[in-house]
């Protein structure tokens, strides 16, 4: 009889990270949609000592990084359109992000609002791929929060965070 595949070794475990992209520029673009295709900087004033909280795709494109002071960003991308963080709002998608996974797994152990781990282990048993689950997890986030998130797969935490980049 051949070998199990990795994949289906039932003595590894499962672990899936889950990172949602560009998270608060992306809730802010999910809730004005005037904002979406934009470059959208959320963080501090630009004027002031002000940094940069996260940016959408559209803002990256110009170099534009976390940590990086708001005045920087303004000067990359002089039409970049800066917007205070909502921290509640942040909160709220992260629950119902974070309700997402603990419906597949008990098993999670969150990093932040916008990502997480998840042990699938137990999950997979029953010959269940944890790469179905993750592109499902991914699927069910988009469609019920309307945000997108990166999902890694590995049999540890460091491997799976990487493959989620």
């Amino acid at each position: 009889m051949p070998s199990p595949t990795p994949e289906r070794s039932p003595e590894l475990r499962k672990i899936i990270h889950v990172d949602m992209d560009a998270f608060f520029a992306a809730v802010e673009q999910r809730d004005r949609p005037e904002l979406r295709g934009l470059p959208v900087i959320v963080g501090g004033d630009p004027n002031g000592r002000g940094v940069v909280a996260t940016c959408s795709y559209e803002a990256r494109r110009f170099g534009i990084r976390s940590a990086m002071s708001a005045a920087k960003a303004r000067s990359l991308c002089p039409q970049a359109i800066f917007v205070r963080p909502r921290m509640e709002a942040y909160r709220e998608a992260s629950r119902q992000v974070m309700a997402i996974l603990r419906s597949y797994t008990p098993l999670v152990e969150p990093l932040s609002l916008d990502e997480a781990f998840l042990d699938v282990t137990a999950v997979t048993a029953n010959g269940t791929l944890a790469g179905e689950i993750a592109r499902e997890i991914l699927d069910r986030i988009h469609q019920e929060t309307g945000l997108t998130a990166s999902a890694g797969v590995s049999y540890n935490k460091l491997l799976a965070k990487l493959a989620s980049d």
